[in-house]
């Protein structure tokens, strides 16, 4: 049997190189789809991993955070500042700097109670509410005794009062 002499046809070869150029350029545009997508599968990767060290360390700081709280609710809330407001000075016509010299005499007063535990100040708020009722304070030979409208008892000890000039 014999085998034609078909690569000594010029369409034949024509056929061949054509085929086989056709090949070379179906590879390389294989070749660049391949690297493309590639490419896009590994920016998402990159950009998931990232998400997932963030989320990582979100949690393990969100997890730190529980643990400091949970042993500072074991620990008893103190009384931090106290803050103290008179109301209704204007019915005494009092200025700015006395207001602001009747409320450092009552917070000199009740000083002492910074830093205790808030349940022990919350059951002696009556104490603490006679002990500014029944003090006087003087400023420039007028005399000031105190109602006490509001106290607020947080970490925060917030007292509204209220002057009254003693006769």
């Amino acid at each position: 049997m014999h085998i034609p002499p078909y690569h000594k046809k010029p369409s034949w070869q024509l056929f061949f190189a054509g085929a086989f150029i056709g090949g070379i350029i179906a590879y390389f545009i294989l070749i660049y789809m391949y690297g493309t997508m590639y490419e896009e599968l590994l920016a998402e990767n990159l950009e998931l991993s990232s998400q997932v060290n963030d989320l990582k360390e979100q949690n393990a700081a969100l997890l730190q955070d529980k643990e400091d709280l949970s042993e500072k609710s074991e620990e008893p809330l103190t009384i931090n500042s106290i803050s103290v407001t008179i109301v209704d000075g204007e019915r005494l016509k009092l200025d700015r700097l006395i207001e602001h010299q009747l409320e450092e005499m009552v917070k000199e007063q009740i000083s002492h109670i910074i830093g205790q535990e808030i349940s022990i100040i919350d059951k002696s708020d009556q104490l603490l509410q006679s002990t500014i009722e029944n003090k006087g304070f003087t400023i420039d030979d007028f005399t000031y005794y105190f109602e006490v409208k509001k106290l607020t008892i947080s970490t925060d000890l917030k007292i509204e009062i209220i002057p009254q000039l003693s006769n």
